[in-house]
């Protein structure tokens, strides 16, 4: 009976001890995968930051603004876009906004060359056929020299990049301000403050319109929206 109850007692210990090894194990293994999860988890902020040309400092700041007030005002505005418009330092925000000009420089410069291939594409192989746009910068075709009209709002984010991407194509355009009631000096202000340039509105390749309603009948309620015109009248190019 004693050496029995010895058995069982030892058999009772190793079992504690196989259980406190595994305790002590797991509790030793979970500060290493927090510490690896960690480090991943920095290095993809690092490699982030750099891609958008940031500093970590910034790149922190971007991810607790979008978890913040901007984050639902603006879903998924992207970092340089939501850094500046957050920024209190005028410095700052030309900095920002240089930045943001040279990306969408270098994006733009990459969807027209290969909506030019895309152009080029259909007329190789299919040249009976109307060419679709694969929704480049602009948003429009490059197969015509046909003017645009553009119709925009202020206080719109995705408004401005598109104007940004058809001045910067080069293109004749009518721009038309969505709820500018009417009023010359809202549209000059709105001008202004987007840096139209003056010599293109002079040449009236560029010209301001107030929308008059225009939009309502010919935007499909999308904002911004471009027309281009062609040889069967004005059609959406672009939403």
């Amino acid at each position: 009976m004693k050496i029995g109850n010895v058995l069982v007692f030892s058999a009772f210990l190793g079992m504690g001890a196989a259980s406190a090894s595994t305790i002590n194990s797991s509790t030793g293994v979970t500060p290493t995968v927090d510490s690896l999860q960690a480090k991943s988890s920095q290095l993809q902020s690092q490699q982030s930051a750099q891609q958008w040309g940031l500093s970590d400092t910034e790149w922190q700041k971007y991810q607790q603004l979008i978890q913040g007030k901007r984050g639902i005002q603006s879903p998924g505005l992207d970092p340089l876009t939501t850094l500046g418009v957050e920024s209190d330092s005028s410095s700052e925000r030309r900095r920002l906004a240089e930045i943001w000009v040279k990306e969408e420089y270098q994006r733009t410069e990459k969807e027209l060359a290969f909506q030019r291939e895309v152009n080029a594409a259909w007329s190789r192989l299919y040249p009976n056929a109307l060419s679709v746009n694969m929704g480049n910068a602009s948003g429009i075709a490059h197969d015509t020299n046909g003017r645009l009209a553009l119709f925009l709002r202020d206080n719109c984010e995705r408004c401005d990049a598109r104007l940004a991407a058809v001045l910067a194509d080069n293109r004749p355009v009518d721009i038309y301000l969505v709820g500018s009631d009417g009023k010359d000096e809202t549209v000059r202000k709105w001008a202004i403050a987007h840096n139209i340039p003056v010599d293109r509105v002079r040449s009236r390749q560029v010209t301001l319109n107030h929308d008059r309603g225009l939009w309502m009948t010919y935007g499909q309620g999308q904002m911004p929206v471009i027309l281009q015109q062609g040889e069967n009248g004005w059609q959406v190019a672009a939403f």
